[in-house]
C-alpha cells in the first residue's frame, strides 16, 4: 500500500499518537452492531433495552440482553487493526487509545493506555453503593445479580442512552487529543456526540489528522488524509511503514 510522502514524513517526526476508534474496527471482529437481529431479540430496538428506566422496569429482561451480547463478544478476538494498534506503542513515545466500543479488544489486543468513553462490558457495578464487580463472577443468563454488599440491582458499566460520558474518562480523552501529532480516526462516523470532538479538538490544536473507513464520512472534508478501505489491512500497512523506517 502506498502512502504519500508527507504522511510518512509525519510518522517519522511524531511522538505523540491518538487513535480514536468506533465500531467500524469491531466489525472486522465478526460483533455486530445489534440492530435487526434475529431471534430472540428481534422485536426490540437497542433504544428501548438500553436506558436506565427499561432496567428498572424489566431488569432481567435487560441484564439478559447483555449477557447475550456479552457471549458474541467474548466468542470474538482481536484482529489485525487492534494488534496494530497496539504494536505501535513499539515506535511512537505516547500511544493513546480512544474508543467508543464497549467490547474490551483494545485492552485485549494489548493497548496501554485506552480511554473507553461508552464504558467496558465485561464490567459492572451496583445502582445503590457503586460498587464495581467483573460480569464473568456473575453466571446467570436470565437473572439479573444482586450486589453482595448492599442487596443493589447490578447493572453494566457501560454509557446508556440519556446518560452522560464519564466525565474523567472524556477529560483525559480531551487532554490527549490536545496532546497529540497525529489522529487517526478507525471505523467512527465521528457524528455521535461529544465523543465526535476529539477528533476535532486534535485538529484544531495542530494534529495531523488520518481517516481510516469504509467509506467516506462527515469527517473526510476535515482530515489531512483520508484512507478508504478495511481498517485492519491499512493498519496493518501503517505498522510495516513504521518497521521499515526504524
Amino acid at each position: 500500500m502506498e502512502f504519500p510522502q508527507e504522511f510518512i514524513e509525519k510518522l517519522k517526526k511524531s511522538e505523540s499518537i491518538l487513535f480514536f476508534t468506533g465500531a467500524g474496527i469491531s466489525a472486522e471482529s465478526g460483533i455486530p452492531t445489534f440492530r435487526g437481529k434475529e431471534g430472540l431479540w428481534k422485536n426490540y430496538r437497542p433504544e428501548e433495552l438500553a436506558n436506565f428506566d427499561a432496567f428498572l422496569e424489566n431488569p432481567d429482561r435487560v441484564w439478559e440482553w447483555y449477557q447475550y451480547r456479552r457471549k458474541i463478544i467474548r466468542d470474538a478476538t482481536p484482529n489485525p487493526g487492534h494488534l496494530a494498534i497496539a504494536a505501535m506503542e513499539n515506535y511512537f513515545k505516547k500511544v493513546v487509545v480512544v474508543t467508543q466500543n464497549i467490547d474490551n479488544l483494545h485492552n485485549r489486543a494489548g493497548s496501554k493506555e485506552v480511554y473507553e468513553l461508552h464504558g467496558n462490558i465485561e464490567r459492572s457495578y451496583c445502582i445503590n453503593c457503586k460498587t464495581f464487580y467483573d460480569t464473568t463472577q456473575f453466571k446467570s443468563e436470565s437473572k439479573v445479580p444482586h450486589c453482595p454488599k448492599c442487596g443493589g440491582l447490578i447493572r453494566p458499566d457501560v454509557v446508556w442512552f440519556g446518560e452522560m460520558l464519564p466525565s474523567d474518562v472524556l477529560a483525559s480523552a480531551q487532554k490527549a487529543a490536545e496532546q497529540c501529532d497525529i489522529c487517526f480516526v478507525v471505523g467512527a462516523s465521528a457524528v455521535v456526540y461529544p465523543a465526535a470532538y476529539i477528533p476535532i479538538t486534535a485538529k484544531k490544536s495542530g494534529a495531523y489528522l488520518v481517516e481510516i473507513n469504509i467509506q467516506p464520512t462527515e469527517l473526510t472534508p476535515l482530515a489531512n488524509l483520508s484512507l478508504i478501505g478495511k481498517a485492519g489491512e491499512i493498519l496493518q500497512a501503517i505498522l510495516k511503514q513504521m518497521i521499515e523506517n526504524r
